[in-house]
């Protein structure tokens, strides 16, 4: 093995002793340092992830990819039919699917405002997945509720106005019926046929889904959509999908995606992950400044050592590799520690809930831990590295020493 005596003597002056007390305590405090840093930005950098694919998951499960608006709304599309099945053909679409979304005031035992969103049952369960795993309930019944036509609501939203599974609900809408003494809110009942929960409380606490035919029904529209929405294979194919439905669609509709969507809440994430990064990484740092103090004060105390090593024909670059080992030894036993120190912490932490979130600010309810073996590469090199360059000038000093002036007195 190369360079095994400069490791076995790096290894022998880690080992405490009674006169270099101090240097052992400062070493302990060195690797902790590491430790620290390196659990400390596993643990942000795992926040950060656990944020941006919880909010990317549950908005894509509940929104579309890539969806066709009207560009001016006035009486909504009308022809959706063939517009849907030419969308379907173009490249990397995997379903489409109508919409029809409008305002509603839904009142149980109370009452809350809500998005109606009016679907056709088939083809949103193709592009969704709001409506796969219900909470309770079954999307079937959505079309043969028994006596009134089928609602599905979000768990918040039936806590906050009362609504059980089968109880009946009222659904006004503002704009409803056109009569000559000005327009006049209609008012329709539904069945509650099922309760979805996304995860993001937003959607739980406002969206409600009922049959297109019952939609158009209750906002007093003809056979229009206003949102054709699409669901496809890559989701980083957005933007390019867009801009081939918008030259479909025509002049009077335009597409919108999810990334454009949910750019703001997504930069944001992103620059929190920079800030987050060179925050914490001043910890390191500090545990460089640590490598740097201990390899001076172990300089100081060896430079007997050192010259006698040298005068029995040790070289200058073997004494300085002597220090670089002793410092990086330092850094991965460090590193190491702050890894599994990072990553079980960040396990419990997901699997049990630690931290709880306020879910009408943060829209979900606690945060997710998910650390990624990608950022644990790239914190752990980075450790590395600074501890490396935290032993150049220790290891330097120590090949200036001049044998003889060292043991003139000895």
């Amino acid at each position: 093995m190369r360079h095994r005596f400069e490791l076995f003597v790096a290894l022998r002056y880690l080992k405490a002793r009674r006169k270099q007390a101090v240097i052992s305590v400062i070493t302990v405090i060195s690797i902790l340092g590491v430790a620290a840093g390196v659990m400390a930005l596993v643990i942000a950098l795992a926040i950060n992830n656990g944020f941006r694919n919880t909010l990317q998951r549950n908005l894509l499960g509940t929104t579309a990819h890539v969806t066709i608006l009207e560009r001016e709304p006035l009486y909504g599309i009308e022809n959706w039919q063939e517009l849907v099945a030419r969308l379907r053909t173009l490249p990397h679409v995997r379903a489409a699917a109508p919409a029809l979304y409008g305002q509603v005031f839904l009142t149980g035992i109370r009452s809350e405002g809500a998005i109606l969103k009016g679907i056709n049952l088939a083809q949103e369960l193709e592009t969704g997945d709001v409506l796969r795993n219900l909470r309770q309930g079954s999307p079937g019944a959505l079309a043969s509720a028994e006596g009134y036509p089928g609602l599905i609501v979000g768990s918040r939203l039936a806590q906050k106005t009362g609504l059980l599974l089968n109880s009946i609900a009222t659904l006004m809408s503002p704009q409803g019926e056109l009569t000559p003494f000005g327009p006049r809110p209609k008012t329709v009942r539904f069945r509650v046929v099922g309760i979805f929960e996304t995860g993001l409380y937003d959607f739980d606490a406002g969206w409600a889904f009922t049959t297109l035919e019952a939609a158009q029904q209750i906002l007093s529209l003809k056979d229009v959509v206003n949102a054709i929405e699409l669901r496809l294979d890559d989701i980083y194919r957005a933007p390019e999908v867009s801009r081939a439905a918008e030259r479909i669609a025509g002049p009077n509709l335009s597409a919108t995606n999810w990334m454009e969507q949910n750019r703001q809440i997504f930069n944001a994430l992103r620059m929190e992950r920079a800030v987050t990064t060179i925050t914490i990484g001043l910890i390191e740092l500090v545990a460089a400044l640590n490598i740097l103090i201990t390899l001076t004060m172990m300089v100081m105390e060896k430079y007997r050592d050192i010259a006698v090593l040298m005068s029995m024909g040790a070289r200058r670059e073997q004494i300085r590799r002597i220090f670089v080992f002793q410092g990086l030894t330092i850094a991965v036993v460090g590193t190491a520690l702050g890894l599994v120190a990072g990553h079980l912490l960040c396990w419990l932490a997901d699997r049990h809930r630690w931290v709880r979130l306020d879910e009408e600010i943060y829209s979900l309810s606690f945060v997710p831990f998910q650390p990624r073996w990608t950022d644990s590469v790239w914190v752990a090199a980075a450790a590395l590295l600074v501890g490396y360059l935290a032993t150049l000038y220790p290891s330097r000093n120590a090949t200036r020493i001049a044998p003889a002036e060292a043991l003139r007195y000895e």
